[in-house]
């Protein structure tokens, strides 16, 4: 992950990364088959860890506004080239190429974090700490907005840093979601 973020895909063959994990070009080549086989696996990786990360901090003892904070917090890339975001930045790209059972994979990880949103959204509101909206509709327009502010975060567009990513979906959800 850190080697697709630093050089890029197009600065990533099999033979260099393979010098940097210590295996032939073809080890990697006989576990992984192709190289977007490499990236998927990759993601499907660093995204478990996200999720355990995600799934500590919504399991908290906390207000289901906090937790929300805590989500988006999660979501937002660190900066430019956040390596997460690169790789799913590098995944995505190819997407449009992809077989069934990647996009079947990928379909996967967007969902364990749509329906983690939908879960706290229901909460909040059950609870009285979030409007009555459709929970499933907020969540994927609130999805939406993180996805295309992170994506000026990771891609490093002047004056969209992630404090400033921050404050704008802090006030989306103050204005449209908190009674």
């Amino acid at each position: 992950m850190a080697t697709i973020a630093e050089r890029g895909l197009d600065g990533l063959t099999m033979a260099g990364l393979g010098r940097e994990v210590g295996m032939s070009s073809g080890h990697l080549l006989y576990y992984f088959r192709t190289k977007d086989e490499l990236l998927l696996r990759t993601l499907e990786w660093s995204e478990g860890r996200l999720g355990a990360e995600r799934s500590a901090l919504l399991s908290r003892p906390a207000g289901a506004r906090e937790r929300l904070d805590a989500y988006v917090d999660l979501y937002v890339p660190d900066g430019h080239r956040d390596p997460h975001w690169t790789l799913w930045l590098e995944v995505w790209n190819r997407s449009q190429n992809a077989d069934e059972d990647a996009r079947a994979r990928q379909a996967a990880i967007e969902g364990a974090w749509h329906r983690d949103l939908v879960a706290l959204l229901a909460e909040g509101i059950s609870r009285g700490e979030f409007r009555a909206v459709d929970p499933d509709r907020y969540a994927a327009r609130l999805r939406a907005l993180l996805d295309g502010f992170s994506v000026h975060v990771a891609v490093g567009i002047p004056g969209t840093g992630r404090p400033q990513v921050l404050a704008h979906v802090a006030e989306f959800i103050a204005d449209s979601l908190i009674p």
